[in-house]
């Protein structure tokens, strides 16, 4: 029994780590192509997939509007 309470405690928290690191540029493009087809066209993405963009693009949004410098390290104006 208490193996099992320890795996499901393990599970727990490898979950709510896995969505805290930071997604690659790569997939923020991904996403905004993706929202971008869903508005033109109806079907194309499930509504589960169009949620985790939408929440990837608010998350992308956030953080370069906490940023001073660009990817590059120079100042942003």
């Amino acid at each position: 029994m208490a193996v099992i309470r320890l795996a499901l405690v393990i599970a727990a928290l490898a979950a709510l780590a896995l969505p805290a690191h930071a997604e690659d540029r790569s997939v923020l493009l991904h996403c905004k192509a993706m929202v971008e087809r869903a508005s033109k066209d109806a079907g194309t993405a499930s509504e589960a997939e169009l949620i985790r963009c939408r929440q990837v693009i608010r998350e992308w949004a956030l953080r370069d509007a906490r940023m001073t410098v660009d990817e590059q390290g120079r100042p942003l104006h």
